[in-house]
């Protein structure tokens, strides 16, 4: 498979690692649950360090109207669906685990625009939505680490990604996402329950916070470079090695007990992923 523009590609690849490892540490290892504070920071800091950007002439931001941004609200409350029950999901899953589900969502996307948009879908693609459809079904049959929560929040997580997919228009919907995080922290309980977090006070939760907020923006940058640069095709293609490289390192440094059902439903959803970027490169 080739793949153009490495040398953005390589860095993408790294900084997407970076991201999820430190999102899983702080999540899974600190275990700070508070999904609306944690990622509600992340968009923050994205945020202000665009706007810091923009400022300094690095990117451009284009101005629009108040009826556009209303536009992107129903992108923004999915957009908020994703980053929440992603969080909780990861923080209860195993990252090979929570790629194999998510990945699934595309099988609701294509499912979705089928129906409402009478496109037409190639058989690369069907075949790669049945292996992941399978790969997703069979895997908390077979997980030795079954965690219902998470499952359940995997679920959430992979509707909320599969309608976004289908109906987006705008990638704009992450600093909407900003003022709904905010409001949605205090009747989740995450507001005041992160006070008696044991590491609030702590230089390894404190670092954490700040590296994924960091990290974030610029995976969000160099995602943007890839994306501008490339065909959709082989922008999936570095997406598709990105997951692969964090998944098999993942087990390096987080727990995970694998069997060998596990681990065919493991490389069963990867293959339907690579079936799907190799529909995506030759339609």
């Amino acid at each position: 498979m080739y793949l153009k523009r490495p040398t953005v590609g390589l860095v993408f690849c790294f900084f997407y690692l970076a991201s999820y490892f430190t999102n899983k540490y702080v999540l899974s290892v600190l275990k700070f649950t508070y999904p609306t504070l944690f990622q509600g920071w992340q968009t923050l800091v994205g945020g202000f360090l665009l706007h810091v950007s923009w400022k300094l002439g690095w990117v451009e931001i284009s101005s629009n109207s108040r009826s556009e941004v209303l536009s992107w609200l129903p992108a923004s409350v999915l957009y908020v669906g994703i980053i929440y029950a992603g969080s909780r999901a990861l923080s209860r899953l195993p990252i090979p685990v929570f790629f194999t589900l998510h990945n699934a969502a595309e099988v609701l996307s294509c499912g979705i625009q089928r129906c409402t948009q009478k496109e037409k879908i190639s058989p690369a693609k069907i075949w790669s939505a049945l292996f992941l459809l399978i790969a997703a079904g069979c895997l908390p049959l077979h997980d030795a680490q079954f965690d219902p929560d998470g499952y359940f929040w995997a679920v959430v997580h992979l509707i909320c990604v599969g309608s976004y997919k289908a109906f987006r228009k705008s990638m704009k919907s992450s600093i909407i996402s900003v003022v709904l995080l905010a409001f949605a922290s205090h009747p989740s309980g995450d507001l005041f329950s992160a006070l008696e977090f044991p590491f609030l006070y702590f230089y390894r939760f404190h670092s954490g916070c700040c590296a994924s907020g960091l990290l974030g923006f610029i995976l969000m940058l160099t995602t943007v470079k890839l994306k501008s640069s490339l065909s959709s095709g082989h922008y999936a293609s570095w997406s598709f090695l990105a997951k692969v490289i964090t998944a098999g390192l993942s087990p390096f440094f987080f727990n995970i007990t694998l069997n060998a059902p596990t681990i065919s439903c493991l490389l069963l959803g990867a293959f339907g992923e690579a079936l799907l970027v190799y529909a995506d490169r030759t339609g």
